[in-house]
């Protein structure tokens, strides 16, 4: 198992995001997944209920069993919830992940709209995470949060995504699902000053619960396949966007169902069975 991406996020029971997400990405894209456990979310496809803490020794200790035993080629990070947690994480990957690359994924709310990350730590994020991160992922609520701007349409996105950089993460891919048009394209702004857009078609499609860590899920998986970054973001995009044509008929739950991490695995499977 040559190709070790970890995820550090949080939970979600109803399998659609959090680490759950991660690993069935890792796995449906050829990579050993590896977790740590930063927040646990009592949340369905409705919404999120409530939120318990994990304890920061404990989040602490369960990167240090990951890191003294199986050295990841990728790490993700999602959901961290407070300031002490992102400090803790951040401490962690200074002295022990220099030179693995860093996916950040900076959630702020579940796709419910419920909360996600204490509005406190929003300056904790900015000032002691984003910039170990390789890549940040923001999609425009969090771009717009992250910035204190108002994101009205696709020209906007190169301008906010150098804005982004400055913040210290090496590249940015801003996420451009969020505007309401009929595209969904995706900006990425590198630090050497290369960009590139991801186009995409807007799929109409209620199944989206998990879309963003699916997508940095899945540029970790590329990168941890040796990938260069273009390539990974081009692989994602379009992992992301099949898995949601592949569950946009389906019903499971009540609320925003999830996509189809196995779309390509599931017909093959059926007919051996």
């Amino acid at each position: 198992m040559k190709h070790k991406a970890l995820s550090i996020a949080g939970f979600d029971g109803s399998g659609g995001a959090g680490i759950q997400a991660d690993l069935k990405t890792f796995s449906a894209l050829g990579c050993y997944g590896m977790t740590v456990l930063t927040a646990l979310p009592i949340q369905n496809t409705c919404g999120v209920k409530a939120c318990y803490e994990i304890p920061v020794a404990a989040i602490h200790d369960q990167l240090d069993a990951i890191f003294s035993d199986i050295r990841p080629d990728c790490i993700k990070i999602g959901m961290l919830f407070n300031s002490e947690i992102i400090e803790v994480v951040a401490t962690f990957l200074q002295e022990h992940a220099q030179t693995i690359p860093i996916i950040l994924d900076p959630v702020l709310v579940a796709k419910s709209g419920d909360p996600l990350l204490l509005p406190t730590a929003i300056d904790t994020l900015k000032e002691k995470l984003i910039p170990l991160a390789t890549l940040i992922t923001p999609n425009i609520p969090e771009a717009e949060s992250l910035l204190g701007i108002t994101i009205s349409n696709t020209k906007d996105m190169s301008i906010v995504s150098k804005r982004l950089l400055e913040l210290g993460a090496k590249n940015v891919l801003l996420k451009g699902g969020h505007l309401g048009e009929n595209h969904s394209n995706d900006y990425l702004q590198e630090g050497g000053g290369n960009a590139q857009w991801f186009p995409g078609v807007r799929i109409s499609s209620k199944n989206t619960h998990g879309t963003g860590c699916t997508l940095s899920a899945a540029i970790a998986s590329g990168l941890a396949l040796g990938l260069e970054l273009k390539e990974a973001c081009q692989l994602a995009k379009q992992y992301v966007s099949q898995a949601i044509v592949a569950a946009k008929d389906e019903t499971l739950g009540l609320g925003h169902g999830p996509v189809h991490h196995f779309y390509h695995l599931w017909p093959t499977l059926q007919k051996v069975i």
